[in-house]
This record gives structure tokens, C-alpha cells and sequence, in this order.
């Protein structure tokens, strides 16, 4: 090959340099970070910290790493990961509320602003490769749809790959999925063992092992953010029958025994206090025979949950290990907030409908106890285990004035950096000390612009310092906290808030949430400098302390645009299907979301189907929006035209043609009347929506009619979708298997409201 150097020489650009643009090169001794982090685990959860879910991955990581019993999150899930991603506040990062409930404020539009560049998009720049894997939760929902933009998927957010569930919420066994921004169907099925943790561990260790086929000298970051332990609890039955009978002692005796296991483990001091049970939950001694039974079932699938994911991590870190990803930063945050309660007071094997004023009542959940955890049912523990889970503090997700609600366990571990394991750090910590932390580790410093825009400065401090030292100063002396109004600050030891509501009255009684007055809202101070548990409230023996914190709250407030505080919900937010009402789907489309379809609960509306009937027959769906949980579907079955009517998984309501389909084009009417006004505003009072008429017609003959009791409201349906000639993920209706594609071809459908 030498003589073509030398020809080179001879031609006209032979004798000029060749220069190419530098690529980034990451500092001397970045480590490969690894950030973990479950969703809806209380403090008093894992094991590690003395909950009584095994969780033997993260105990290996606590052994050659350090326990942090002080760190705090957003109090759910959006803000939560705005602010661990960023190093900002949330309300900084337009995260006040969560990505479904956005508002026109500042703080809450759930715009991701260019000026709080994602610790992703920083590592980037520096020479990492970048990958997030599970739920992504932090998208307007405007724009979580085929056409983008993308500019907020994590992929415009500095992650080379994604994949995942867009959404708060998703199905283990018959998850959603996106590849970078393309809809993509899970392998095999849950008939096939599927599950999704598993699935992203799966998909996360392929990437590790091509990064190292290609660039094994570039770190990575990988984001690894499960669904799991969120509801729906979804779990296998070996893992539900490791705690068979774990639980018939009650969540109150759970909270002693979690208690004295914290005291033992030394991850909560040894002057704590166990706090009382609030007045709203009831004694586990007050409940029947049929209730303990219920519950503690509920209890055993969430443990089995819990104890699954964290094999599943365990067995991504093992395979890291493998893969001879050495000098790698593990940081493990068991949970995005406390336990959750979103499941009521008597939890719910439907939590679709709980979330809609309809909960299952116990009689029907006892007769489905066996079946908690697999794909049918949309379950989720009562919400005293939420309580028991959060163990010591009061308490749980949703209430940011209390620890309850706000604290989770953090592992960190970095083999050759982190010293004393046997001594847990208590230094006040915030989900926004994590991005700092590893600008740190991997000698970064912060830019002041990335992509020529000017950045908000980091509110976070790094925790670095602590990896050795148990007693190191992190500067993290100030914090506020606030969520759908309840409301905090944290000062220099000291913690004054205000919580407004019970987490399960969001769904029971929204009004008492959306409407009054902030100002007579009753606040409470803790010293928890010497009060780890927020046991003594002193509000009344010092109120000029009181009144300095409520003063640095309303400044930080002001600051982070935290003002107004907006409950939920908020109406308004852009849509593209604002001012819409004719929609046209082509054949082949699919995977539309909820908010990207008309909104059909209790309207008037006319779906117009063509498709064309094969010689030979021949069956399928022609159109289903929607999912097991709730949804609509068109579909042919032995010839036979039917619609269907799915009502929150709990009422299917059927027309069927009373003559089969000819082979050839078929136009085919599906029309919906709603009830009367007065019965239709009644309807909503109860928070159900409308029933009414309706009818098929088939090439304009009406092949029957029904009366509907109730139709629509199928956008809470687990992130489910709109499908053209099949029905993807799981199926509306229980008559056929998903995706039962369409036999011959669906031309186009079309609705209209009227």
C-alpha cells in the first residue's frame, strides 16, 4: 500500500494536511456511571434499610459501597426525575406536577427548558456514551406521538438510546414500548414469560455489550429507571409465594418490625421515633377476617414485586461485571418517593377505575385474590401498606411536607472510592445532589452554556466528599419541597410544612384538593436535626421559628416559580386535536396515543370503517382504541361484525350484527347518542361518564342496537393505544387474542363529532 501514499503526494491536495473536527474525549479516570432508580418504594421497603422486601442486590451494593438515610426526593415521580436528572429544582425544570397534568405556569408546563441541560447531554459532550432504559416520565404529552417534535424524548435530551415506556404507569406484562421514538411490540408475550424488567435488563446489557464491541474505551452512563414497584403490581407467582403469609400480622405490627430492624441495622439513629399511625388509616385490628385477608395478599404481591426488580438489577450489575466494565459508579436510588396510596383505602385489583370514582368493592377483589399480579388485573395495595412502607416516617408519596413522603434509600458504590460501609451517611441529600455528584466523580466541570444557551446554575451539592468521609460538610442546607400544594422547607436542620390532603382523597373528594385557601393551611415544624423522624411537632412552643422558615419558603417559591401552586387538575394544555372534529385514519396506522385521538366519553359521534371482506371471509379487528382496562374496538369474529364498549375493564357491552359480512368493500357505521343533558351532568357528578344509544349499520343497514350504560373515558387505560386493523397491546375485549390483525384490508377510519 505504500505506493498509493506515495501517488497521493503527487495530486493537488497531496501536499495539504488533512485536519478533522475533534471528537470529545472524556476525562482521565471517568468511571462508567450507572444510575438506578425504582419507582414508588417507601424508605421502609428493601431490606437495606430494614423494610421487609429482600433485596439482595442492593445489600451487595450497601456492602462494598455506603448507605444514605437522609436523601429525599420530589414527593412523585415527574418532578422527582426532572430534578435527578438535571441537578436543578423541579420546579425549575418546568416539573411542579406530573407530565399528565400540566398547567400554563411557568413551574408546570412540563417544557424541559434549554437552560437545565440534562446530565446526559453534559456527560455527552464530555466524551460518554449515553443510554436510558424503563420509564420516561418527564415528555409533554402533546408530544408523545408519531410526529413528534422529539426535542423532549430522551433522545433529544442527550441519550443516544432509548428504550421504554412513555408515561407514569405501564403493564409488565403487555408494556408500550419505544426504541429511540419508534413504537416497538415486546418479544414473545406473558403466555411466553415475558415480563419487562426483565425485558429492559435484556436491552441494557445488549447495548453495554455492543459499546464495548465498538468503543470499550469510552464510559457510558447508563440510566436504568424501572416502572416497577409503580402500579400496577405485576409480578410472577413464585415471587408472590416467597411471602405467602408474611403479612397476616397487619401493616401496624409491619411498622414495629420494620422499625426495630432499622434500629438493628443502624440505618435510622438509635434515638429515632416510631410515628403514630394517621388518624384517616385504619387499625389493622379494626378490619375483618375478609379484609386481612385481601390486604395481606395485596402486601405479598407488592413484596414478591419489589424483591423481583431488585433481582433483575442485581442481575444488570452482575452482568456489567461480566462485560469487565471495571472502574464503574453505581448509585441506586430505592424509589422516586414513598410508598404509594394511590390505591385507596382498600386497594384495588382495577386501579384504572379507582382513579375514575369506581373501585372494585371487596367482595369482587376477594374472588380475583388469586390472580393479583398477573396480566387481568390492574392491582394495587391498600393504603396503609404505603404507610407501613415508609416506615418511620408519616406519611407517603404525594405528601412533600413530610419525610413520609419525600424519603427513599440511596446506595452508592465505586470500587477503590467509597470507605467505612459500616457507617451510614446522614448528611442531608436531594435528588438534585446527584447530577453534581457525578460531574464530580468524572472530573467535569459545569458548563456555563451548552449549545450556546446560558445555564441555570446547579442547586445541587455533590455528595462525593461523603464517599469516604461519613462526616464530610456537603453544603446542602436548604431545600424546598412542594407538590399539588402540600409543601415544605428545609433549613439548616429544621423543617416547617403544610400537607392539604390525604393522597387517596385526589381520586375520592378532587374538590377539597382544587379549591382553598393556602393561607389557612395549617403548618407544622420539626427539628430534625435531633427528630429524625418528624415525631415532635413544636409549631406551637416555637412559632417565630416557624414564621423565619414559611419566609425562606416563600422566597425559594418565588425563585424556583413555584407560585401559583397548582393543584390538579388543569384544563387546557396544548393538543392537536384542539378544535378538531373529523379525524381520518389510512390503513396501517397504530400506536396513536390517547391524547392524540378525539375524546369520545359521552359524545356524540359517528365512526365510519371501510374495509374490504376477502373472498374466503376471514376475521380480526378493523379499529380499537384502548386496552384490557377500557377502551372501544370494531372488530369481525366467525364473520360477524361487533362493537364493542370495554367500560374500565369492568363492564363490556356488545352490539352484534345480526347477519354475517359478504365478501367485498363494506362501509360500516358505528353511531353514538348520548343520554339526555340532565342525565349526562349527573353522570359526571358521580365521575362516570355518559351512557347512550347506539347502533351498527352496514352498508347503510343498521345490523343492530344497544343502549350503552356508561361510554369513554379510555385515556387512563395504561398508556394503551389507537389501532388500524389490529388491536395492539392488550385487547379490548376479551372475545379474541391481541393483536388479531385484520384477515383482509382496512381502507381508512373515520370519526366525527357531532
Amino acid at each position: 500500500m505504500r505506493w498509493v501514499w506515495g501517488v497521493a503526494l503527487l495530486l493537488p491536495w497531496g501536499a495539504w494536511a488533512q485536519s478533522w473536527p475533534p471528537e470529545p474525549s472524556p476525562p482521565a479516570g471517568a468511571p462508567n456511571i450507572v444510575l438506578v432508580l425504582l419507582d414508588d418504594v417507601g424508605f421502609g421497603a428493601p431490606a437495606t434499610f430494614g423494610g421487609p422486601a429482600a433485596t439482595p442486590a442492593l445489600d451487595r451494593l450497601a456492602a462494598g459501597g455506603v448507605r444514605y438515610n437522609n436523601f429525599n426526593t420530589a414527593a412523585i415521580c415527574s418532578p422527582s426525575r426532572a430534578s435527578l436528572l438535571t441537578g436543578r429544582n423541579p420546579h425549575q425544570v418546568a416539573f411542579g406536577n406530573l407530565q399528565d397534568v400540566p398547567a400554563g405556569y411557568p413551574g408546570y408546563t412540563t417544557v424541559w427548558p434549554k437552560n437545565t441541560a440534562s446530565v446526559a447531554e453534559i456527560l455527552r459532550e464530555n466524551g460518554y456514551a449515553t443510554a436510558a432504559f424503563g420509564k420516561w416520565h418527564n415528555t409533554p404529552i402533546w408530544e408523545i406521538s408519531p410526529m413528534g417534535p422529539f426535542d423532549h424524548w430522551p433522545t433529544g435530551l442527550g441519550f443516544d438510546y432509548f428504550y421504554g415506556f412513555m408515561g407514569g404507569e405501564s403493564s409488565e406484562w403487555e408494556p408500550r414500548l419505544y426504541r429511540n421514538t419508534a413504537p416497538v411490540e415486546p418479544p414473545g408475550g406473558f403466555l411466553h414469560g415475558y415480563h419487562l424488567t426483565a425485558d429492559l435488563v435484556d436491552d441494557a446489557l445488549h447495548w453495554v455489550h455492543e459499546h464495548d464491541a465498538v468503543a470499550p474505551d469510552k464510559p457510558f452512563f447508563l440510566y436504568f429507571a424501572t416502572g416497577a414497584t409503580h402500579a400496577p403490581h405485576h409480578v410472577a407467582k413464585e415471587w408472590i409465594a416467597k411471602y405467602r403469609g408474611k403479612f397476616d400480622q397487619g401493616w401496624d405490627a409491619l411498622r414495629v418490625e420494620s422499625f426495630a430492624r432499622q434500629k438493628a441495622l443502624g440505618v435510622i439513629p438509635a434515638a429515632a421515633e416510631l410515628t403514630p399511625r394517621p388518624r384517616e388509616l385504619p387499625a389493622w385490628d379494626s378490619l375483618s377476617a375478609a379484609q386481612k385477608r385481601l390486604y395481606a395478599r395485596q402486601m405479598e404481591v407488592y413484596a414478591g414485586f419489589l424483591s423481583q426488580t431488585d433481582d433483575q438489577v442485581g442481575r444488570l450489575l452482575q452482568g456489567l461485571q461480566g462485560a469487565g466494565s471495571g472502574n464503574t459508579l453505581v448509585l441506586y436510588v430505592a424509589g422516586d418517593n414513598g410508598g404509594s396510596a394511590e390505591g385507596g383505602l382498600e386497594g384495588s385489583d382495577a386501579a384504572t377505575a379507582l382513579t375514575d370514582g369506581q373501585p372494585n368493592p371487596l367482595a369482587e377483589q376477594l374472588r380475583h385474590i388469586d390472580d393479583l399480579g398477573g396480566p387481568y388485573f390492574d392491582n394495587h395495595y391498600a393504603a396503609a401498606w404505603s404507610w407501613a412502607t415508609s416506615t418511620p416516617f408519616q406519611w407517603m408519596k404525594q405528601i412533600a411536607s413530610h419525610f413520609g413522603g419525600t424519603r427513599d434509600g440511596l446506595v452508592v458504590s465505586w470500587p477503590g472510592h467509597t470507605a467505612r460501609p459500616d457507617m451510614v451517611r446522614g448528611q442531608f441529600a436531594h435528588v438534585n445532589d446527584i447530577a453534581p455528584t457525578i460531574y464530580a466523580a468524572a472530573h467535569i466541570a459545569f458548563p456555563a452554556a451548552v449549545n450556546g444557551v446560558k445555564q441555570l446554575p446547579l442547586e445541587g451539592r455533590s455528595l462525593l466528599s461523603t464517599f469516604t468521609d461519613p462526616a464530610a460538610v456537603t453544603g446542602h442546607t436548604e431545600q424546598y419541597f412542594e407538590i399539588f400544594g402540600n409543601r415544605a422547607i428545609y433549613q439548616d436542620g429544621w423543617v416547617a410544612g403544610a400537607r392539604r390532603y390525604a393522597p387517596w382523597e385526589i381520586f375520592q373528594n378532587p374538590l377539597k384538593i382544587f379549591a382553598g385557601d393556602f393561607s389557612r393551611d395549617r403548618w407544622e415544624l420539626y427539628h430534625v436535626e435531633t427528630d429524625f423522624s418528624e415525631a415532635h411537632d413544636l409549631a406551637a412552643q416555637e412559632p417565630a421559628k416557624l414564621a423565619a422558615l414559611k419566609a425562606v419558603f416563600d422566597r425559594e417559591a418565588r425563585r424556583n416559580n413555584v407560585y401559583p401552586m397548582v393543584p390538579v387538575p388543569i384544563f387546557g394544555a396544548p393538543s392537536p386535536r384542539t378544535g378538531r372534529t373529523h379525524f381520518v385514519y389510512a390503513e396501517g396506522v397504530d400506536r396513536i396515543p390517547p391524547d392524540m385521538v378525539p375524546d369520545l366519553s359521552g359524545a356524540a359521534h359517528r365512526l365510519t370503517a371501510e374495509f374490504e371482506v376477502p373472498a374466503h371471509g376471514g376475521d380480526g379487528v378493523i379499529v380499537a382504541e384502548g386496552g384490557r382496562f377500557g377502551g372501544f374496538t370494531l372488530f369481525v369474529k366467525h364473520g360477524r361484525l361487533i362493537y364493542e364498549n370495554n367500560t374500565l375493564g369492568k363492564t363490556h357491552e356488545q352490539i352484534v350484527a345480526q347477519v354475517p359480512l359478504k365478501a367485498g368493500h363494506i362501509t360500516a357505521i358505528f353511531e353514538f347518542t348520548p343520554v339526555d343533558r340532565i342525565a349526562a351532568m349527573m353522570a359526571f357528578a358521580r365521575r362516570q361518564p355518559p351512557g347512550g344509544d347506539a347502533r351498527l349499520l352496514v352498508n347503510g343497514a343498521m345490523v343492530g342496537r344497544a343502549h350503552f350504560a356508561q361510554f369513554g373515558d379510555f385515556s387512563d387505560a395504561i398508556n394503551e393505544t389507537l389501532d388500524v386493523g389490529q388491536d395492539t397491546g392488550s385487547p379490548v375485549s376479551p372475545d379474541y387474542t391481541a393483536p388479531f390483525p385484520y384477515a383482509g384490508r382496512v381502507v381508512r377510519v373515520t370519526i366525527d363529532l357531532q
